[in-house]
C-alpha cells in the first residue's frame, strides 16, 4: 500500500509532505507556480547531491523560481542521512537502478502522487539532478520513459559504469550494458564542467553517447568529434565563463541530447545561487537552459506502464 500524508502549506507558495510506499519513505518540498487557475502545469522533480538536502538545492539552483515564473511546479525530495550516510541516492547499488524497484520506484510513485493531487499535465513531466542526483535523474530517464518526458544531468557519473558512491576521479568502469528493466531513454540535457575534481568531465560524454545509442545514434557526426553544422556552439556568460554547447539529433532530425561543456568550471550547478552549496555563478544558467530542453517534449517516449 502506498502512503501519501497530505502536505501542509509552510511558507509562502512551498508545501512540505512525506511519502512513503514499500521501497521506503521521503519527505519533500514542493513549490507551486503563483496565480494557479486550475490550468494543467508542468512539474520538474529535482533530485539533489550529497551531503545537500531540499532546501540548499532549492536555493542554489533557484529552479523552483525561474520555473515557477514559467508556471512550473518543482519538486524537491529529500534522502535521509539514515538511508545513506552522506545523503546520497543510492544509484551506484544495482537494486536502484531499474524499474519498480528501490528508490527509482519510491521517486516514480511520489511523482504520481503529486501528479494526482496537483493540477499537473502528465505529459510535461522532467527529471534533473545534481551528481548523485544526477544519476538518479538518468536511471529514471531509462526505467520512467513513460513517465518523464526528458532529463537534466549535471555534473553526474554514467550510473552504470561505476559502483561507488563518489567514484574515484580517474576511475571510469567498462560501461557495458545498463542494468536490465530499462527502456527507451528520454532525451537529456547534461551539463559538466571541465575542471571537474570530483567527477571526471569524460562522464558527460559517455552520458550523451549512451543516450544516443538508445536512439539509435544521433546524426551529423557530433559524437565522431565532427562540428555537425551549426551542432557545436561555443559561447561565453558576460563577465563569466565560456562554454561548448553541442546538439545532438536523433536519426530523424530531432533532439535526443544536449552537452555543455563548461570552461574552467569545477563540480557545481552552473549558473547558480551563492546562497547554495555546490553552484558556479560565473557560468550558463542550467536551470533556465534545462527548462527550455524540457519544453521540447511532450511525453514522446511515453509506453504503457
Amino acid at each position: 500500500m502506498t502512503d501519501v500524508r497530505s502536505p501542509s502549506a509552510v511558507a509562502g507558495r512551498v508545501l512540505a509532505g512525506s511519502f512513503a510506499n514499500p521501497a521506503g519513505a521521503r519527505d519533500y518540498r514542493l513549490h507551486c507556480p503563483a496565480g494557479r487557475d486550475g490550468a494543467a502545469h508542468p512539474l520538474i522533480l529535482m533530485l539533489h547531491g550529497c551531503l545537500q538536502d531540499p532546501e540548499d538545492f532549492a536555493a542554489g539552483t533557484r529552479m523552483a523560481e525561474i520555473a515557477g515564473a514559467a508556471g512550473a511546479y518543482v519538486l524537491y525530495p529529500g534522502q535521509g542521512r539514515e538511508v545513506q550516510p552522506s545523503g546520497c541516492w543510492r544509484w551506484f547499488e544495482e537494486g536502484h537502478q531499474g524499474r519498480d524497484a528501490g528508490e527509482p520506484w519510491l521517486l516514480a510513485e511520489l511523482t504520481r502522487a503529486i501528479i494526482a493531487e496537483q493540477p499537473i499535465d502528465p505529459a510535461r513531466v522532467y527529471v534533473a539532478g545534481l551528481s548523485a542526483g544526477g544519476a538518479m535523474a538518468s536511471i529514471l530517464a531509462a526505467a520512467y520513459p513513460d513517465l518523464y518526458a526528458a532529463a537534466g544531468v549535471h555534473s553526474a557519473p554514467l550510473y552504470f559504469a561505476v559502483r561507488e558512491a563518489v567514484p574515484p576521479f580517474d576511475r571510469l568502469g567498462p560501461g557495458g550494458p545498463p542494468p536490465t528493466g530499462v527502456g527507451t531513454v528520454a532525451p537529456i540535457i547534461v551539463f559538466h564542467g571541465d575542471c571537474d575534481r570530483v567527477v571526471h568531465p569524460i562522464h558527460g560524454a559517455r552520458i550523451v553517447a549512451w543516450v544516443c545509442a538508445a536512439h539509435g545514434g544521433c546524426g551529423f557526426g557530433a559524437l565522431a568529434g565532427q562540428d555537425g553544422g551549426l551542432l557545436v556552439e561555443p559561447g561565453r556568460v558576460p563577465g563569466g565563463r565560456a562554454y561548448t554547447r553541442t546538439r545532438y539529433l536523433d536519426r530523424d532530425g530531432r533532439p535526443a541530447a544536449e552537452h555543455w561543456s563548461i570552461h574552467g568550471a569545477g563540480h557545481a550547478w552552473s549558473g547558480g545561487s551563492p546562497s547554495g552549496s555546490y553552484t558556479e555563478p560565473l557560468g550558463p544558467d542550467a536551470s533556465a537552459e534545462m527548462l527550455r530542453f524540457f519544453a521540447q517534449f511532450r511525453g514522446r517516449s511515453r509506453r504503457a506502464a
